[in-house]
C-alpha cells in the first residue's frame, strides 16, 4: 500500500472516531484530526500512556477504543477541577492523569458493552506491546507499569497477562505497602471526581518519591543517563506540551511529532540561504510554450461549463464589506439639506429637502493562493490549474485582487547546500539541507488577463520537485503584509505533508513537519491573515484550521467551487 493511501486510511479511520466522540460525548464542537483532540476551538491535553495509538501498529479496534475513552473522559470529569488539582512534577502529572482516564473508563454504562469491550482491547494491546518492547527491564518501567496493570484491574476489571503475573507480583506488593490504603479507596470513590482526585494525588506523589529515591542508588549522573528510564519515559508519553500546562492552548493530544517538537524545544534552522531564489514563470518560462500551455487550459476551461458570473457574484457578496460612496442629494428621507430649505418656501409640498450617504458593498481584499509545486502533485495539477484560473478570475471581477504564487526546491534529494554540508563533514542536525525555489505565476497588481499565459505555467511539470511547506508560508505571508488592503486571505493548496529527502535524511524526519504545525499556527494566531487550506486528496487539518478536502475524481464542477466557497464563508464566521 502506497504512503498516500496509507494516508487516506488514517483520514478516515480518524473521520469515524471524531463521529464516535460527538456521540458520545454529546460535543458537536469537537474535532479529532491528525492525533489532535480540540474542543470548541481548543486543545484538550491527554497524557494516559494507552491512548497514544501508532496507525502503522494498531488495529481499527484499538482507534475505536481511544475515541471511546477520550469520550468518557469529556463525559465524566470536570476539567476545571482536574486542572486545579493537576501537581507540577511530570511524573506526578503523568500519574495522575492516568488515574483519572482509568477512572472515566470504569463508568461506561452497562448498556455499552460494544464501549467496554472496544476498551478493554485497547489498554491489553497496549500493555502487551509495553511487555515486548523489554521496558519492564528497568526499574522505571517496572514501576509505572505494574501501576497501570494495577489500577486497572482495579477500575476497570481488568486482567494481567499470564505471562508477567509472577514478575509484577513482588513490584505490585511493595507498591501496595506504600500507598494500599490510598489505593483500596479509588474504586470507592470513582463517582465523586474531587474525593477520587485526592487519593490520585497523593498516591502521584508517593510514586515520584520512590522513583527520586531509587534514581539516587543508581549513582552517578552520567550512569543514570546510560539506564533505560528515558525509553520508559518515552514509552509512557511523557512528551508533554510546552503550553504551559492543563490549558491547551499549544497542542491537544498531539501526535508524536508535536510532543518531541515541545520536549527538546523544537526550532527551525537552514543550512544555507546562500541558492534560495525567488522566480516570475512568466520570464523563466518560453513566451511560445507558455502559450501552447494557455490554449490547453481554455480549452479545459471550455468543456466545464462554469457559471463564472454566478461565482464573482457569490464571492462578491462572501468578501465585500460596506464602505461610504458619497452624498446622494435630493431625497425624501435621511439628513436634512439646509442648501434646498428655500424651496420649502416657495413650495410647502416639497419633499425631496434631504441627503443621505449610502453604504455600498465593496471588495477591498487580496487572495493569495500558493500551490505546492512537489512532485505528487503532477498528477492533480491540470484540474488545480482551473480551479485556480477561474476562482483569480471571478475574483477580479468581484473587486479583489489575487496573487498566484508556487513552491518547490531547486534540486532533488539536496541541492548545492547538501554538497556543501557534506563538504564539512556532514555535522549532525544541519537543518534545511536543499535550495528553495518560490515562484510567481500572477502578483497582485497584474490584471488577469495579462497573466493569463503565466498561470498556464502551472502545467509545465517539471518545475515539481520537493517542498517546503513552512518557509513557503513565511514568504507568502509577507508578501500579505506589503499589502494595502484591509482584509488579506492566504489560501494554500497542497497533498500532504512537506518533504525533502536531504533534509529528512540529515535531521529529525518531522523537522519539515513540525515547522509547518509551527508557521501554521502564528499566522492563525496572529489574525491579521486569514489562512484556509485545500486538501488534494487528504484532510489537511492536522496543520490548518480551516481546511478542505478536495475529491477531484468528478472533474471541477460548480459544486466543488460552493464548496471552497463554504469553506471562507465558515471561516470568516469563526473569527
Amino acid at each position: 500500500m502506497t504512503a498516500q493511501r496509507l494516508e487516506k486510511r488514517q483520514q478516515q479511520v480518524e473521520e469515524l472516531c471524531a463521529a464516535v466522540l460527538r456521540a458520545l460525548a454529546a460535543s458537536p464542537r469537537l474535532r479529532y484530526r491528525g492525533n489532535r483532540l480540540e474542543l470548541a476551538g481548543r486543545a484538550f491535553p491527554i497524557r494516559a500512556p494507552h491512548l497514544h495509538p501508532e496507525f502503522a501498529r494498531d488495529d481499527f479496534r484499538s482507534f475505536r477504543g481511544v475515541a471511546d475513552s477520550l469520550a468518557l473522559r469529556l463525559r465524566h470529569s470536570d476539567r476545571a477541577l482536574h486542572r486545579s488539582r493537576m501537581p507540577a512534577s511530570p511524573i506526578e502529572r503523568l500519574v495522575f492523569d492516568l488515574l483519572e482516564q482509568l477512572r472515566c473508563e470504569a463508568l461506561v454504562s452497562e448498556q455499552l458493552p460494544g464501549v467496554r469491550h472496544n476498551l478493554m482491547h485497547r489498554f491489553s494491546q497496549w500493555a502487551e506491546q509495553f511487555i515486548d518492547s523489554g521496558q519492564l527491564e528497568n526499574h522505571l518501567g517496572l514501576m509505572l507499569f505494574t501501576l497501570a496493570l494495577m489500577s486497572w484491574r482495579l477500575l476497570c476489571n481488568g486482567h494481567t497477562p499470564e505471562r508477567i503475573q509472577d514478575l509484577l507480583e513482588a513490584p505490585r506488593m511493595g507498591l501496595l505497602g506504600q500507598f494500599g490504603a490510598e489505593f483500596g479507596l479509588l474504586r470507592k470513590t470513582r463517582h465523586d471526581q474531587a474525593a477520587f482526585a485526592t487519593h490520585a494525588l497523593n498516591i502521584a506523589f508517593c510514586i515520584a518519591a520512590l522513583i527520586d529515591q531509587l534514581e539516587q542508588q543508581l549513582g552517578s549522573a552520567d550512569e543514570r543517563r546510560d539506564t533505560a528510564s528515558e525509553k520508559s519515559l518515552a514509552a509512557f508519553a511523557l512528551l508533554l506540551e510546552n503550553d504551559g500546562g492543563e490549558d491547551g492552548d499549544g497542542g491537544g493530544i498531539a501526535g508524536a511529532n508535536d510532543r518531541a517538537g515541545a520536549q527538546d524545544g523544537f526550532r527551525y534552522r537552514v543550512f544555507s540561504r546562500d541558492h534560495d531564489v525567488e522566480q516570475v514563470v512568466g520570464k523563466r518560462v518560453r513566451a511560445e510554450l507558455l502559450l501552447e500551455l494557455r490554449q490547453r487550459l481554455d480549452q479545459r476551461i471550455l468543456r466545464q461549463g462554469l457559471n463564472l458570473q454566478r461565482l464573482a457574484r457569490q464571492l462578491s457578496a462572501l468578501l465585500a464589506a460596506p464602505r461610504l460612496q458619497g452624498w446622494e442629494f435630493a431625497q425624501e428621507e435621511g439628513r436634512l439639506d439646509g442648501g434646498r430649505l428655500s424651496r420649502l418656501v416657495t413650495n410647502p409640498n416639497q419633499r425631496d429637502l434631504f441627503r443621505r450617504e449610502p453604504l455600498r458593498p465593496h471588495s477591498e481584499c487580496v487572495v493569495t493562493f500558493l500551490i505546492d509545486n512537489s512532485g505528487s502533485m503532477r498528477t492533480h495539477i491540470e484540474s488545480l490549474a482551473l480551479l485556480v484560473d477561474c476562482l483569480s478570475r471571478a475574483l477580479e471581477l468581484a473587486g479583489a485582487k489575487t496573487e498566484i504564487l508556487g513552491f518547490t526546491t531547486g534540486q532533488w534529494n539536496g541541492g548545492r547546500p547538501f554538497k556543501r554540508w557534506r563538504g564539512q563533514g556532514s555535522p549532525a542536525d544541519p537543518g534545511r539541507l536543499n535550495e528553495l525555489c518560490h515562484m510567481i505565476y500572477k502578483d497582485a497588481d497584474t490584471p488577469w488577463r495579462r497573466a493569463r499565459p503565466a498561470i498556464a505555467g502551472l502545467l509545465k511539470s517539471d518545475l515539481f520537485r520537493e517542498g517546503v511547506d513552512g518557509e513557503a508560508l513565511l514568504w507568502a505571508r509577507q508578501r500579505l503584509r506589503q499589502r494595502n488592503e484591509p482584509r488579506r486571505l492566504l489560501i494554500v493548496i497542497s497533498d500532504g505533508c512537506p518533504m525533502d529527502s536531504a533534509t529528512h535524511q540529515a535531521n529529525r524526519e518531522d523537522i519539515l513537519d513540525l515547522h509547518l504545525r509551527q508557521v501554521a499556527r502564528q499566522i492563525e494566531d496572529e489574525g491579521e491573515i486569514e489562512l484556509y487550506a485545500l486538501g488534494v486528496g487528504l484532510d489537511l487539518s492536522a496543520y490548518y484550521r480551516h481546511s478542505l478536502e478536495l475529491d477531484l475524481q468528478q472533474g471541477v464542477e460548480n459544486a466543488l467551487f460552493g464548496e471552497v466557497l463554504g469553506l471562507l464563508g465558515r471561516g470568516r464566521a469563526r473569527r
